[in-house]
């Protein structure tokens, strides 16, 4: 959906892991005349963030540990110093002397991720500092191996400052822990927080370690994966924070499965059912916001509830059915993804526990400088965040209306309606109004100064918007000096010339680029089913990225270019067969991604590469070598070295989602998910497709084949919902042909394990070739060998033998291991046994 490696929203859980905690000041308030300091939820968020040692609480501590399920911390022997009271209770402890942490991850995707950041695959690290914050009894625990420290005043001077500012880390989570406690009125101490409550535990240790510098461990038993561990690295002059490990506790796993239900992050404990925003924009950059949601309570008990914001919106009031609700906006830790998507994190606090079943409606009142200017007429929201209030990816419906300046042309996601009749605007501005169609994850806007040009893709309306011009920022091409002309032999040549060439403008190229996604829009339908929604609507916006909305689609200016222009800009063939399918991969999102969400971070790629392959089957059914060369090109990205010498492909596998993307290697979610995740999907498609050309009950005429027969049925299912990979997997599995059962069960598990959650690009060779003639045919006998592969990768490879002159396929074998011997009948003479000389295993074939 996105030509880039982060998505506008996420779920809630992974808010939390990653690093939804403050840094620097924070907006508190009830309405907007009241101080944060007056408020009982702006107190405890404030002491919480401010929060420094005790020097009454200083102690020698020698064989201690703390132990949360996986993760093991001894204190071997040094002085600890306890923090200051919050609520009545012990938050938090700083420790100088000698300790260890150690964690074992629990599979081998882990294991190779922590490898890849610290070179080991366990975490056993001695340190010498560390900063601990808890919302447990962890205090508890630790007092009967206590003792009185000596220079007690001398240690908490030399640390409070740091243990102050460290505070900062975990006062927002610990914040949503200690807000179920707050008393409906009077003094916030009224009715203190039981902190040690076994079904929400939190603690974070910031340790110095003697190898790996400072790092992270955090356990949360609130968290969807309850151990995390990560670090801070800088690459030139960028902040990344390198998640080395996630993942959830046996315990948690357990519960899961005792419960029989599978855990969606993306609810977390709230549905909101609908938005209604009403939205002023006033050039160049401002937005006055106003939203009101219903809202369904799924889980009881809470008192908190956390909203998604971009951080150049300022929340002004928020209510609860009309009455005012505390809140607290604060801003993400640098370098985190939520820092880098340019949003912030919002916690309303009601006044009491949340009710499971209850219905309400919560009303936003919020105003910023959200809107990037860029220029040729073009405004947009962009990589400043999220421009309402939003709590990830769920389906729901909604209602937008905007106000905005005259002569400006808006466009947004869901069908246009009439105005409210009667309904007057200021002087110098118009009204507009949008309604979706059926729920939808998310809704966008775009506004500039655009051309139209129109479109159809059978009934489906294909609306293009674009400006005149690119931004500011496009590198335009050189001018060209040209050769004086030749007057006569004998005449004197005049000077020579310089040629410009024209501007590109977007709006020249608009009706090619609307005929165009019309025919991917009609491609799709007949692939996957009709287009969801009744129209589609794309507007160009600044830079080289697009992004997918329902029925809405931001398009990269380069996207408009010309054939023409775009060899000024001296592209390979291709690179511009890449910026072709920029609007098909967008397009193809409608389906996958806007229809269907995925389920967590694990799933993501699901979207990405289904998008990605989609657009890359538009491009085989019309150019088949351009496929090819892409498909070539995305195995060679895969196998590139970064700086240290390791290939992109070991930046892990899909399903680390957009932990891919790391200081080791930057782009690696785009490249893993986008071009990994693709050739997944080739290599499953072409597997059922000859799998069902295999001896057995012929295909039903006119059936379509396996691979989108089961896309359909996936279509069909989860419309409007949300999958996981394994859900994906076991529709596959209904469409799998007999001659693609490995050791006899239908079942893709060997192709989740070794490809899926793999990283493998094998190397493929024929070894003792050898053919036995019979007057009706030929058997072909032969050992494959695979390399450079995993002992236990099992790899569906397809074997042609040459006959009549052609190469024909005569059956798939499974390769499991590093050789498998394989014996297959062809036709009578066959010869030269080749594998897959079409390129539909992602593989080295030698």
């Amino acid at each position: 959906m996105w030509r880039f490696p982060l998505p506008q929203t996420v779920t809630m859980s992974w808010f939390v892991l990653w690093g939804a905690v403050s840094w620097g000041q924070i907006s508190v308030g009830a309405v907007s005349d009241t101080k944060a300091e007056t408020t009982p939820a702006g107190k405890l968020y404030l002491q919480l963030q401010n929060v420094g040692l005790d020097k009454t609480r200083v102690f020698q501590v020698r064989g201690a540990a703390i132990d949360r399920g996986p993760l093991h911390i001894s204190l071997d022997d040094g002085t600890i110093a306890f923090t200051e009271d919050v609520a009545g209770h012990v938050t938090g402890a700083f420790f100088e002397g000698e300790g260890e942490v150690l964690v074992m991850p629990p599979d081998e995707v882990e294991r190779a991720s922590l490898a890849l950041f610290t070179g080991a695959a366990i975490l056993e690290e001695k340190f010498i500092t560390a900063y601990f914050r808890f919302d447990d009894d962890t205090y508890e625990e630790l007092r009967p191996l206590l003792r009185p420290a000596e220079s007690a005043p001398e240690f908490v001077f030399q640390w409070n400052e740091t243990a102050r500012n460290l505070a900062t880390l975990d006062a927002f989570r610990l914040f949503l822990s200690f807000t179920r406690f707050l008393p409906a009125g009077g003094d916030m101490t009224a009715s203190p927080p039981q902190a040690g409550e076994k079904n929400n535990r939190l603690l974070h240790a910031r340790v110095q370690g003697r190898d790996l510098g400072a790092f992270d461990v955090y356990y949360d038993s609130m968290g969807s994966e309850q151990i995390r561990v990560g670090g801070f690295a800088n690459v030139k002059g960028e902040t990344f924070y390198d998640l080395w490990l996630a993942f959830s506790t046996r315990q948690h796993e357990k519960a899961q499965m005792a419960s029989g239900m599978e855990e969606d992050p993306t609810s977390e404990g709230l549905r909101v059912s609908s938005y209604k925003l009403k939205t002023e924009i006033n050039l160049p950059a401002h937005l006055k916001g106003e939203a009101l949601l219903q809202a369904e309570v799924l889980q009881g008990g809470q008192r908190a509830l956390v909203f998604e914001l971009s951080r150049f919106l300022q929340i002004e009031r928020v209510e609860a059915d009309g009455q005012a609700v505390q809140f607290v906006q604060n801003p993400a830790l640098e370098g985190t993804q939520l820092d880098r998507r340019g949003n912030d994190l919002v916690a309303l606090v009601f006044p009491r526990p949340l009710q499971a079943g209850e219905h309400m409606q919560l009303r936003f009142v919020y105003r910023g400088d959200v809107l990037s200017e860029a220029g040729s007429g073009l405004l947009y929201v962009g990589a400043r965040g999220t421009w309402y209030p939003n709590r990830g990816r769920t389906m729901s419906n909604f209602d937008l209306e905007f106000q905005y300046p005259e002569g400006w042309t808006l466009v947004a996601t869901g069908k246009r309606v009439p105005t409210t009749a009667g309904k007057t605007t200021p002087p110098g501005t118009q009204s507009a109004h949008w309604v979706s169609e059926r729920p939808i994850p998310l809704a966008g806007f775009n506004l500039g100064k655009y051309a139209r040009a129109l479109s159809h893709a059978g009934n489906v309306p294909v609306e293009i918007y674009a400006a005149s011009g690119l931004e500011r920022s496009f590198s335009q091409p050189a001018a060209t000096m040209l050769p004086p002309p030749r007057l006569s032999p004998h005449g004197i040549d005049p000077p020579a010339g310089v040629a410009q060439p024209p501007a590109p403008s977007p709006a020249r190229n608009a009706q090619a680029v609307a005929d165009e996604s019309a025919r991917a829009v009609d491609f799709f339908a007949r692939q996957f089913g009709p287009f969801p929604y009744g129209s589609l609507t794309i507007s160009q916006i600044p830079g080289e990225l697009s992004q997918g909305w329902p029925g809405l689609i931001y398009l990269s200016g380069l996207a408009f270019l010309t054939p023409e222009e775009k060899g000024r800009l001296n592209m390979s063939p291709v690179q511009e067969t890449r910026t072709r399918q920029l609007m098909a991969h967008e397009a193809a999102h409608q389906w996958w991604g806007d229809l269907i969400n995925w389920r967590s971070y694990h799933d993501q790629w699901l979207m990405e590469a289904l998008s990605e392959y989609s657009s890359l089957m538009l491009l085989e059914s019309e150019s088949p070598n351009s496929f090819r060369e892409l498909m070539d090109q995305y195995r060679e990205d895969l196998l590139k070295k970064n700086k240290d010498g390791s290939p992109l492909m070991d930046a892990g596998p899909v399903t680390l989602g957009i932990r891919l993307s790391s200081s080791r290697f930057p782009l690696g979610y785009e490249g893993i998910s986008y071009e990994r995740g693709a050739w997944l999907f080739h290599i499953l498609r072409s597997m059922m497709r000859d799998g069902e050309r295999a001896p057995g009950p012929p295909a039903k005429a006119g059936a379509t084949e396996p691979f989108i027969r089961a896309l359909r049925k996936i279509l069909d299912r989860y419309a409007g919902k949300s999958i996981t990979t394994a859900e994906f997997l076991r529709v596959c599995e209904e469409e799998l042909p007999p001659s693609l059962w490995y050791e006899g069960h239908k079942s893709l598990a060997w192709f989740y394990q070794g490809w899926i959650n793999g990283t493998a690009i094998p190397r493929l060779e024929l070894h003792g070739v050898k053919y036995a003639d019979s007057a009706s045919s030929t058997v072909i006998s032969g050992t494959i060998l695979q390399k450079d592969a995993p002992n236990d990768l099992v790899t569906s490879v397809p074997v042609y033998a040459t006959a009549g002159g052609k190469n024909v396929l005569i059956g798939r074998v499974f390769a499991d291991g590093a050789e498998t011997g394989f014996r297959l009948k062809a036709a009578a003479g066959a010869r030269k046994a080749v594998l897959d000389p079409n390129h539909t295993v992602l593989a080295r074939i030698q």
